[in-house]
């Protein structure tokens, strides 16, 4: 953990490969102690279209910081203009390959506006900075401020322990309530299905100590849906052992935080973990007829048969260990009752607690929002339940600074056509928050369809002037204001479009367009 995240040059991998669906080259090298992303593609690259025009490409970005120890994978930050993006392209340890990024394996064009996401920063550095209200991913400064975990990003504050040389402890963990207890490493290790966090709050401010469920809640869908790469709690609640221990078992039972088992031997490893399993399955009675000399003697690796590694759905190249830890190897059973298939109820959300068997709290709120999201997804069943609880949410004396209880409602009245219900609820969600570019760039592409151009154009500006990422707001923007006789001003935007998105094929080309007289920017 303490590698987890720092200085680039101090992380730095070689890479070099080309993506056969963009035709982008990425090289990864350092000079000077400075390491760089460097791109490419040669006008007709192998698997790009002739008829897309030229769609030459070089450049490079200096790289600040790398996020991953290694030992799963790495990628890297950098900064533009006090935004800061990771690269395109992961390192996956396992296989020994640079890829793309999750999510990224077939785009055709190079993604460079990858916001760094606060979670990320939050469970890889130590002292991780609060972003600036204007976009999630813009910092006054560093985005944190130590790298890799330290000392104080479980045990909490360090400064009484220095200030007396020792001899005041820091906070001990194991004496803490099992929800504080536990949400030292839930912070970082639970992540659910859908995360909602609570109305007024930021998980860059929680601290150990404190229960992680007074930030946000976590939702699973009943049925399960496969294998991710973290979130292994929501797994292990479904285990006997958890269910048989209780509290006693936790994290750290079978994980030590100061000891990597990576530099250990294969054989080293299966008896590290056999003798975790055997606190519970053999004490005080390792003798001759005990479990662990009854149970399968001819092989010691308990967690081969009861904590078999699967393909995690959320990362490519990478596996998980199955924290269900089941009798028998196999899939997460399905809870849909036999002969009622046509009733599943894998869109139910439930949120996760701290106990098996016990849910967790939730507002309607929060449930809402947790369904809103899926419903983005394209779950039209979670936005028409999205859509009841929020309402219901709305009704409270608090609503009116939720901005993204309004931002969400005015997407589901959106999707269900309702424009002028939308646009109140985007317009609310900009009162509640002047910075939300995603209800800013939704309202105007709602005026812009009703012919309030200079409304929508004031709208986007706002959008993609603070957020770059919005890049649906910047190419909307430029083509208004190409469509009002604005040409210099859509050249502008189109220009710092590209200078943060340089494989953009519809702004490159618009650009092109408009110099070259093919479409000019006359008002109508």
């Amino acid at each position: 953990m303490a590698n987890a995240s720092g200085v680039a040059a101090d992380g730095f991998l070689p890479g070099d490969f080309t993506h056969p669906a963009s035709g982008v080259s990425y090289r990864i090298v350092e000079q000077d102690r400075r390491v760089y992303l460097k791109f490419a593609r040669e006008t007709q690259a192998v698997g790009v279209a002739a008829s897309a025009g030229d769609r030459s490409l070089k450049g490079q970005r200096e790289l600040k910081y790398f996020l991953g120890s290694g030992k799963r994978g790495r990628t890297y930050l950098f900064e533009q203009d006090g935004y800061w993006f990771e690269i395109p392209v992961n390192w996956y340890a396992k296989k020994r390959v640079w890829d793309m990024a999750p999510n990224y394996l077939a785009v055709s064009e190079m993604p460079l506006t990858l916001p760094v996401d606060p979670g990320c920063l939050r469970c890889h550095s130590s002292d991780a900075q609060p972003s600036l209200p204007e976009a999630r991913n813009r910092y006054a400064g560093a985005p944190f401020h130590e790298g890799g975990i330290t000392c104080t990003a479980c045990h909490g504050d360090a400064s009484a322990h220095l200030t007396s040389g020792g001899h005041t402890a820091m906070m001990k963990i194991d004496e803490l309530p099992a929800a504080r207890r536990d949400s030292i490493c839930l912070s970082c290790h639970l992540e659910g299905q859908e995360a909602v966090v609570h109305e007024g709050k930021r998980l860059v401010d929680f601290r150990p100590g404190q229960s992680i469920f007074d930030y946000a809640s976590y939702f699973v869908r009943q049925a399960g849906s496969g294998e991710r790469a973290t979130s292994q709690w929501e797994a292990l609640l479904q285990s006997g052992c958890k269910r048989g221990a209780g509290e006693k078992l936790t994290c750290t039972t079978c994980h030590d935080p100061h000891e990597s088992t990576a530099a250990m031997s294969a054989g080293e490893r299966v008896e590290y973990y056999r003798a975790k399993c055997l606190q519970c399955h053999d004490a005080g009675n390792p003798s001759a007829k005990g479990f662990a000399a009854l149970h399968h003697p001819e092989n010691r690796d308990c967690a081969s048969c009861h904590m078999p590694r699967a393909k995690a759905d959320d990362i490519a190249h990478e596996q998980v260990t199955d924290h269900r830890i089941p009798r028998f190897a196999g899939p997460p059973p399905s809870k849909t009752a036999p002969g009622n298939e046509s009733k599943s109820t894998a869109a139910t959300l439930v949120a996760i607690g701290t106990a098996p068997g016990i849910a967790g709290e939730s507002s309607d709120r929060d449930l809402g929002l947790a369904y809103a999201f899926a419903a983005s997804r394209g779950d039209r069943s979670s936005g028409e339940r999205a859509m009841r609880l929020l309402r219901e949410a709305e009704a409270l004396p608090t609503a009116n600074r939720d901005y993204e209880l309004h931002e969400q409602l005015g997407f589901l009245d959106q999707l269900a056509g309702d424009k002028e219900a939308a646009a109140r609820e985007y317009g609310m969600a900009l009162e509640a928050n002047p910075d939300d570019s995603i209800a800013a760039g939704n309202l105007a592409l709602l005026k812009a369809g009703d012919r309030q151009y200079a409304t929508a154009v004031q709208l986007w500006e706002r959008a993609f002037r603070e957020d770059p990422v919005q890049m649906k707001a910047g190419m909307n923007l430029a083509i208004v204001e190409c469509g009002v006789g604005k040409k210099e001003a859509a050249l502008g935007t189109l220009d710092r479009m590209l200078e943060f998105s340089p494989d953009n094929g519809q702004a490159r080309e618009l650009a092109r367009s408009i110099r070259a007289g093919q479409h000019p920017c006359i008002a109508r």
